[in-house]
């Protein structure tokens, strides 16, 4: 109908029925938004509202198109549609009436009612969302207090093992100052130990070494505190009495640390950070009590330490005491004997030396040349004899030299010579000795401690080799230092051994022959001269000492 088509221009739905039920007009809107309409009693089936009719056996009264078809006044009603397809449209249906028609029309508000949905939906979400937060904040507080706890009994433990892991009190004191500097974030934490009012910095973290063993008195209220077994939480201008004032107000936390009864010491943790101390206070007391036991266990263990220190000592002082007696009767002696020799020896040595000399004149007067010859023959090897023997006693002489008991300058490459003449009976018609002798200067020492030396690695080295052999004897000298190096080809000294031939009254020779305090007096001789002996020796090929010797 032509009068109804000012209703295409809506942008609502429109749909014009007559008194009898009939559909006699759709706009085009209609017809795109239900383009499945095939009548009106499918249409009103299809369509449905909320509001609740009074009880009734018509079903068409559950439909909003009819209620608005036979409603005398206006109608209005929120409704849903839905299509052919299953999918569930909502609108806003108005019926008026106009003449014989009754004009319905439909405003199309899915979207608003979803997007009313999704407000409805997004609240119950926001709901829940603060819901599972406040869930979720206290789970994280009690994760927090978990892992607080976690953390504290951790840091017990870490302290607790280094403690009893350690008896270097050093060690235990720096360990437990680190930890709790990192948990309460100190610029400062030190060990004080008390003794009669007073506190002395022990040990420091960081380290500040120009702070140790400072003295220090508290005030008398944290002092009171202290003394009371309780720990001292102040913010504070100033460490302690008398002490340079802080920038800005600084907490400090002393905690007492007792033995049995006794205050021992205090830790004391100085830190910017502001906070409350609550359960912290319980790991401050449970470090402060094992720390207290682990100090005095220290203590005591260093002073069992030092005991036995010293005792070693005084046995080290007693064995090179009773080595250098020994090393002193024995040159005592043997410069008595040699001086009682050489005067026994000299006194014949000098009649026939006389004897010697007469002969020699009154050899050239005998007629017969034969026996003058034979004579002369003879002469000259008693005089060269003669000769061998005051050699021989004047080395003796000069390698006891018990009178020299002051440094003096002496040539070693000499003093070797000397210990090689008088040592000739081991070496001659089965050693071949090697000498590669450096420029040498004086040096200041003692000669017949060195001959002594000399003589002892010597004579090893001969006993050392069986049959023929070799030693090489090699000096040399760089500036402050001196060099001997005694080298044979003898049998060698096992690694098991090489460690113990310095100690006194070991020897790898057999009973009767050495005494084992040969080289052990050597060694004690190098080190009075502030030098050093060392052996390399390989079984079957061989040993070298080499002796260093500090020529200032």
């Amino acid at each position: 109908m032509k009068k109804f088509e000012i209703f295409n221009r809506f942008r609502d739905a429109v749909i014009v029925v007559n008194t009898n039920g009939e559909v006699v007009y759709r706009n085009n809107k209609f017809k795109r938004w239900f383009p499945e309409f095939s009548g009106l009693k499918k249409f009103s089936h299809n369509a449905n509202f909320d509001i609740c009719p009074l009880e009734t056996d018509d079903l068409r009264n559950y439909s909003p198109v009819y209620n608005a078809m036979n409603s005398r006044e206006d109608f209005s009603a929120r409704i849903s549609y839905q299509n052919s397809n299953g999918k569930l449209q909502f609108f806003d249906l108005f019926a008026t009436k106009r003449w014989k028609y009754t004009l319905i029309f439909f405003s199309d508000i899915s979207a608003e009612a979803e997007l009313n949905s999704v407000e409805n939906l997004n609240k119950k979400l926001k709901e829940r969302i603060v819901y599972l937060e406040n869930q979720n904040n206290d789970l994280m507080k009690i994760k927090q207090k978990a892992q607080s706890q976690a953390i504290r009994i951790a840091l017990i433990n870490k302290v607790s093992n280094i403690i009893r892991g350690s008896m270097d009190l050093s060690v235990i004191l720096n360990s437990a100052l680190k930890e709790l500097s990192v948990m309460f974030g100190t610029f400062k934490s030190y060990y004080a130990s008390y003794n009669e009012g007073k506190f002395c910095i022990e040990e420091i973290y960081p380290s500040k070494s120009a702070e140790l063993k400072k003295e220090f008195e508290f005030d008398d209220e944290t002092s009171e505190t202290i003394l009371s077994r309780r720990i001292a939480v102040q913010y504070s201008m100033k460490e302690y009495k008398n002490s340079d004032s802080f920038k800005q107000p600084v907490m400090r936390i002393a905690v007492p640390v007792f033995h049995l009864e006794n205050l021992i010491g205090v830790i004391v943790l100085l830190s910017y950070n502001k906070r409350e101390l609550n359960e912290e206070l319980e790991i401050l007391e449970a470090i402060s009590s094992q720390l207290g036991n682990a100090i005095i266990r220290a203590e005591l263990y260093n002073k069992n330490v030092q005991t036995v220190h010293q005792l070693q000592n005084a046995l080290k002082e007693l064995k090179e005491t009773q080595l250098h007696l020994i090393n002193s009767e024995k040159m005592a002696s043997l410069g008595q004997l040699v001086a009682g020799v050489a005067h026994e020896i000299n006194t014949p040595i000098a009649s026939i030396k006389s004897n010697n000399t007469i002969l020699a004149k009154f050899i050239p007067r005998i007629e017969d040349t034969e026996i003058s010859s034979i004579l002369a023959d003879i002469n000259d090897i008693d005089r060269e004899a003669i000769q061998r023997i005051s050699h021989m006693v004047t080395s003796l002489k000069k390698f006891v030299r018990l009178d020299e008991a002051e440094l003096q300058e002496a040539d070693i490459n000499k003093e070797l010579e000397l210990t090689l003449d008088l040592i000739r009976h081991e070496t001659k018609n089965r050693i071949e000795i090697e000498k590669h002798y450096g420029d040498l200067p004086l040096i200041k020492c003692y000669p017949n401690m060195l001959n002594q030396v000399f003589t002892n690695v010597l004579v090893n080295a001969c006993q050392a080799i069986e049959g023929r052999g070799k030693i090489t004897i090699t000096t040399s000298y760089t500036p402050k230092t001196l060099t001997v190096s005694i080298k044979d080809t003898g049998k060698g000294i096992k690694k098991s051994e090489i460690n113990k031939i310095f100690t006194a009254g070991y020897t790898t020779k057999g009973v009767g022959v050495g005494t084992g305090l040969g080289l052990a007096i050597s060694a004690k001789i190098i080190e009075k001269h502030n030098g050093k002996i060392t052996v390399n020796s390989e079984v079957g090929k061989g040993t070298e000492f080499v002796i260093t010797i500090c020529s200032e």
